[in-house]
C-alpha cells in the first residue's frame, strides 16, 4: 500500500472518529435536564422573549433537524454561538488555543530534554544508583496527581520562595516575541518564561516518567542484540554506540508515544490551566462547564478531538516513514 493511500484511509477513520464525538457531545446536550433557553434569558423571563431565543437558536426544531443543523455548521466551521456570551464559539475556542498549545508544547520539550538522556544512563547503567533513581523518579511522576503537584510547586516555589509568580500570565508567546523583535527588550519573554515553567513542569511530569521508562526499556531490549556486540567490537566509543544507533532504533515508539501524548497533553490540560489560571482551552471549558454554556463545550470537545486525530495522522505519517512495514500491516 502507498504512503499516500494509507494517509488518506487514516484521515477516513479519522472523520469517523470527529463524528462519534460530535453525536456523543449533541446526545448528551440532548438529555441533559433543563431548558436551555433559561440559561440564555433566565427562568424569570417573559415568555414570548424566551420563544424568540428558542426560534433564534433553533432549540424549538425537532431533535433530527437539531442535529443535522449542527452537523451542517461544524461541517462549514459554524460550531454556534455561546448561550452566555453571545458569541462565535469558533472565535472563543481559537483564541485560547495559542496558550494551550504554548503550555502543550513547553511541557513536551521540559520533557524530552530530562526523560531520553535519564533512559538512556539508566539503561547504561542498570541496577547501579543512576539506574535506582531513575526508576523512582519514573514511579513518582506517574504515581503524582497533576493538580497536587501544581498545588505544591505554587505553594514552594511561588509563595514560600517568591520564585516564579502567582495568577494569570500578563503576556502571551506571540505579544512577548513581537516586543523583542520591534523594541529589543525581552522584558515580556522573561515574564512570560517565569509565568509557563511551573505549569508546564506540572503538566509534563507524567510525560517525563512515561517517556523514561519507555527510553529504558527500549535501550535495554536494543543492547542486547548482536548488532550491539558487533559496534563495540570494531572499537566505536560506547557514547557513540548509545546515542547514535541504539537510541535511534528505539525512536520509533518513543516518536509515536510523543504523537499520541501531545494530544493527551492538548486535552488533558485542563486540570493544569484550572490550578494555574493558565488562559487556554481548559480554563474555558471549566467556564462553560460552570454555566452549562452547551455550545461552547461542544465546540471546545470537538475540537480537542479534531487535533487529537490530526495529531494522530502526523504520527502515522512519521512512523510509515521511519518503518514502511507498518504500511501494510
Amino acid at each position: 500500500m502507498a504512503l499516500g493511500k494509507f494517509l488518506v484511509k487514516r484521515l477516513l477513520q479519522g472523520v469517523f472518529v470527529v463524528w462519534g464525538v460530535v453525536t456523543v457531545m449533541f446526545t448528551l446536550r440532548a438529555v441533559s435536564p433543563g431548558d436551555p433557553a433559561n440559561l440564555i434569558v433566565g427562568e424569570a423571563a417573559d415568555p414570548h422573549l424566551r420563544e424568540q431565543v428558542r426560534e433564534q437558536y433553533g432549540l424549538n426544531e425537532p431533535i433530527h433537524v437539531q442535529y443535522a443543523d449542527y452537523l451542517q455548521g461544524i461541517a462549514v466551521g459554524d460550531f454556534g454561538y455561546s448561550f452566555q456570551s453571545g458569541r462565535q464559539v469558533e472565535a472563543m475556542v481559537i483564541e485560547r488555543v495559542p496558550a494551550t498549545l504554548e503550555l502543550a508544547v513547553a511541557a513536551t520539550i521540559i520533557a524530552i530534554l530530562i526523560a531520553v538522556p535519564l533512559g538512556v544512563i539508566s539503561a547504561s547503567r542498570r541496577n547501579e544508583p543512576a539506574d535506582y533513581g531513575a526508576t523512582l523518579f519514573s514511579l513518582l511522576g506517574i504515581s503524582t496527581p497533576n493538580f497536587w503537584l501544581g498545588l505544591m510547586l505554587i505553594l514552594l516555589l511561588a509563595v514560600q520562595i517568591g520564585l516564579f509568580p502567582t495568577g494569570r500570565r500578563p503576556v502571551g508567546l506571540v505579544e512577548a516575541l513581537t516586543a523583542l523583535v520591534t523594541t529589543g527588550y525581552a522584558t515580556g519573554l522573561v515574564t512570560w518564561l517565569k509565568h509557563i515553567i511551573l505549569p508546564a513542569i506540572t503538566l509534563g511530569t507524567y510525560f517525563t516518567a512515561l517517556i523514561t521508562r519507555l527510553t529504558r526499556s527500549g535501550m535495554l531490549d536494543e543492547l542486547g542484540k548482536p548488532y550491539v556486540d558487533a559496534t563495540e567490537a570494531k572499537g566505536l566509543p560506547a557514547a557513540l554506540i548509545r546515542y547514535k544507533h541504539v537510541l535511534r532504533n528505539t525512536m520509533i515508539p518513543i516518536v509515536t508515544v510523543l504523537g499520541l501524548q501531545l494530544g493527551t497533553l492538548i486535552g488533558g490540560a485542563v486540570i493544569t490551566e484550572t490550578v494555574f489560571s493558565w488562559p487556554g482551552l481548559g480554563d474555558r471549558l471549566i467556564q462553560a462547564l460552570n454555566a452549562r454554556d452547551w455550545p461552547l463545550m461542544q465546540g471546545i470537545i470537538v475540537f480537542i478531538g479534531i487535533s487529537f486525530v490530526l495529531i494522530n495522522i502526523v504520527v502515522d505519517a512519521l512512523y510509515a516513514s521511519l518503518d514502511p512495514r507498518v504500511i501494510d500491516e
